[in-house]
């Protein structure tokens, strides 16, 4: 019995060391398994955060070619209203799956950035609806739409620890005139 006394201490000791072995392992999983969820949550918020940019810049698109038949904006492809519509119809029937998207996965911030946008465009198709032909107020209209935009896809990059990326505000050259 002694003997089996004097090999208590290492017996312990190993038992110990196993069972300390597992929590540090476990503990090493869970982590892992938390940092590859985060990940995957990531990519899926971006994707829905992309997936809403584009269904609104479809009906944004929309928007400049019918100004640009009432002479509002320089648009090279003037579109009237009546071959409009169903094209902003769908661009806004395929925008709402991609708005509930946003609005399950959107952090709190992405989601207010997102409805103010959209506000904005929905103000470019009623200013367009009413026939409006005043440049100055659509151009006035598209610098807010613009503004709207850029706020968006900061509160993206802030939600997912991106680095600041480009305003998109570049001059485009002026429409050519023919002689």
């Amino acid at each position: 019995m002694s003997a089996f006394i004097q090999q208590l201490p290492a017996l312990i000791g190993v038992v110990i060391g196993a069972l300390g072995s597992y929590l540090v392992v476990m503990r090493g999983e869970q982590v892992r398994f938390r940092r590859e969820q985060d990940a995957r949550w990531e990519e899926r918020r971006l994707t829905v955060y992309a997936e809403y940019a584009r269904a609104l810049k479809q009906t944004i698109t929309l928007t400049y070619r019918v100004a640009s038949h009432f002479g509002n904006d320089p648009h090279p492809h003037p579109l009237s209203p009546d071959e409009a519509a169903p094209l902003l119809a769908e661009a806004a029937v395929a925008r709402d799956p991609a708005g509930e998207a946003l609005l399950m996965l959107g952090t709190t911030e992405v989601v207010e950035k997102a409805r103010a946008w959209v506000v904005l465009v929905i103000e470019m198709e009623r200013f367009l609806d009413a026939g409006t032909r005043d440049p100055r107020a659509w151009q006035a209209l598209l610098d807010r739409q613009r503004a709207a935009r850029e706020q968006y896809y900061a509160a993206v990059r802030t939600d997912l620890a991106l680095p600041p990326g480009h305003a998109a505000r570049w001059a485009l050259p002026s429409p050519r005139t023919h002689v």
